[in-house]
């Protein structure tokens, strides 16, 4: 898919039963459980997923637990985050019935196939990469794990035949990756490999953090969709602000919690905080009082479902049975085409 096919596919240009036609695709993207999801996922990433599966895509969302053995080393730490990421999912309305959820353990191919796709990547691809830079610069260990996570991302992409990838800007790098990856693949060796294309929602590629970076567990500015609601309440009103007074004019566009409060906004309520912004009179306290509200009404019946789920952990449980069974009916043929292409015989038991 072109970029400009990519612009229509999220225009829905054309009549309704010609789109359903040309427009089905295969859907993937994944999160790492290495802590509590928050409002940059929601809004960057789960709210995609909700429209993509509204449209009718064949999507696979999947918790990807080998990925966060770069940064969890507790047994028992995995397993809970992976298990309450599971219940956050579900309880966000990723209908188990109408897309597949699956954690990325459950599909072991996929580290096979991260093999034969690190055999023919170049490593001047990876040095390039980033988020490894990035992580470096932070102060985590420079381990191969953290090194090789761009190939084992595209190994989770191409095992389901992805046509459309949903990712932050700050991911599109790794998208490119793993085109690049499956385009030396399918050169090599044959067209066995999908290339892949990112899909990214300009207006909330980047959520800012209550500090004004970019929200991430990593910098602790997140504000947790399923915290207590004192909790919640503490992280909005603790959002970085100016020392511009209540009658002073103040530019929304410098302003993150503006730019936090329109993500819950109609483009016209947008507007309108906009000019109060501009016209001074209003106070910063005032405004972190709507967004607590705005936020409580948009994620509650979230809130409440998550913990029904609770009560009844089975019903997770059997949704990524379910979704990891689907996701091997397409992952493993595609590894045994792989193993053909590259000339490694198949398995015979």
């Amino acid at each position: 898919m072109s970029d400009s096919a990519t612009r229509e596919f999220a225009s829905g240009a054309g009549s309704d039963s010609d789109q359903r036609q040309r427009r089905k695709l295969v859907v993937l993207s994944g999160i790492q459980p290495s802590g509590k999801l928050h409002l940059g996922n929601y809004f960057g990433a789960v709210k995609q997923y909700l429209e993509l599966i509204e449209q009718g895509h064949d999507c696979y969302f999947f918790l990807a637990n080998y990925h966060a053995l770069t940064s969890v080393r507790n047994r028992e730490e995995l397993l809970e985050l992976t298990r309450q990421a599971a219940l956050d999912y579900v309880a966000l309305g990723l209908d188990p019935q109408r897309c597949n959820i699956y954690r990325q353990s459950d599909l072991p191919e996929v580290c096979e196939l991260q093999w034969i796709l690190t055999t023919i990547t170049p490593m001047g691809l990876l040095e390039r990469c980033h988020a490894y830079k990035d992580k470096v610069a932070q102060g985590l260990p420079a381990d191969h794990g953290l090194f090789a996570y761009p190939v084992l991302q595209a190994a989770d992409i191409l095992i389901v035949s992805a046509n459309l990838v949903p990712v932050g800007k700050d991911q599109k790098q790794h998208i490119e990756v793993t085109r690049d990856i499956a385009q030396r693949f399918n050169r090599l060796f044959g067209p066995v490999l999908t290339v892949p294309e990112p899909y990214i929602r300009e207006e909330t590629a980047v959520v800012p953090g209550t500090d004004g970076r970019k929200m991430s567990k990593s910098y602790g500015n997140t504000i947790d969709l399923f915290a207590p609601e004192k909790v919640v309440r503490k992280q909005i009103f603790g959002i970085v602000t100016d020392s511009a007074t209540v009658e002073e004019p103040k530019d929304p566009d410098r302003s993150t919690l503006y730019a936090l409060l329109k993500l819950f906004c109609t483009p016209e309520e947008a507007q309108e905080w906009a000019e109060r912004f501009r016209r001074g009179g209003l106070g910063y306290g005032e405004v972190k009082k709507v967004l607590f509200e705005k936020f409580m009404e948009e994620l509650g019946p979230a809130r409440r479902r998550r913990a029904e789920l609770e009560k009844d952990p089975g019903v997770v449980e059997e949704a990524l049975r379910r979704g990891a069974e689907r996701a091997r009916q397409v992952g493993v043929p595609l590894v045994q085409r792989v193993r053909d292409a590259v000339g490694i015989p198949n398995p015979v038991w």
